[in-house]
């Protein structure tokens, strides 16, 4: 009996163990679409500062090298905003790196390399918050 329940088991370890090949996954709105000149778009939120800009998707960050490119980027993105501290909706191409050793900042990079899109609005904002004037 034991034989049998061993024997029976093993199959079903063989059986469910099979080398599955890798499935192509349909890309979703939290991944990077990649272009046919190699580089990646990306569609997220953009905050730029003089000092340090920062690009946000759904489900990552990254700091941007301020390169000729991301400098244009924020004058447009300036244009568009309300307050300081909106961010603004854009697509851009470009490529991501480790930050280099030793840097402060994010740990991975974004240099921008195309401008693709400057929304007109900002982001709503998740949550406002009001100066209480008593």
């Amino acid at each position: 009996m034991k034989k049998t329940l061993l024997l029976f088991l093993f199959t079903a370890i063989l059986i469910s163990c099979k080398d599955n090949k890798a499935e192509i996954e349909e890309p979703d709105a939290n991944t990077p679409v990649v272009d046919s000149t190699l580089t990646e778009t990306y569609q997220g939120e953009f905050i730029y500062t003089p000092d340090a800009s920062v690009f946000k998707g759904r489900s990552y960050v990254y700091g941007v090298e301020m390169n000729d490119l991301a400098k244009e980027l924020g004058k447009k993105v300036e244009a568009v905003k309300k307050s300081d501290y909106d961010m603004v909706p854009v697509i851009v191409r470009g490529e991501v790196n480790k930050k280099p050793e030793e840097t402060e900042g994010w740990d991975e990079i974004l240099t921008i390399t195309e401008i693709i899109n400057v929304s007109d609005t900002p982001t709503k904002a998740d949550v406002e918050l009001k100066a209480n004037k008593s």
